[in-house]
């Protein structure tokens, strides 16, 4: 991952294909160990392609891939959906309530900026 940021960022400093030195340099700048196999890999795959294409398609097959969780439920509900997220909004808010009672230090008879 680190190895995609360092491209990604050399993109964005404006080198249209970063070359490995460019990711080594990045790397090393911040202490990070600079990885001859990921880079070469990376340089590889990415060689003659556009980013922003790639990041393109990336998001759409990212799209597709299930999360998890209520909410793709209630996305893709039509009018039932709206009926659906009302009882799920109260239970957050009770959920609130509760750590707030949690965080109080009042039952610990000191206070942290005393």
């Amino acid at each position: 991952m680190k190895v995609v940021a360092a491209y990604l960022l050399a993109v964005l400093g404006g080198h249209a294909s970063p070359s490995a030195d460019d990711l080594k340099s990045i790397l090393e700048s911040v202490g990070a160990e600079a990885e001859e196999e990921r880079i070469d890999l990376l340089l590889t795959q990415v060689k003659g392609k556009d980013i922003t294409e790639l990041i393109a398609t990336g998001s759409e097959k990212f799209a597709s891939v299930p999360c998890g969780g209520g909410v793709a439920a209630v996305a893709a509900g039509s009018g039932g959906g709206a009926a659906a997220a009302e009882p799920a909004a109260a239970e957050a808010k009770k959920e609130e309530k509760v750590e707030e009672k949690e965080e109080s230090d009042d039952d610990m008879c000191f206070s942290l900026f005393d």
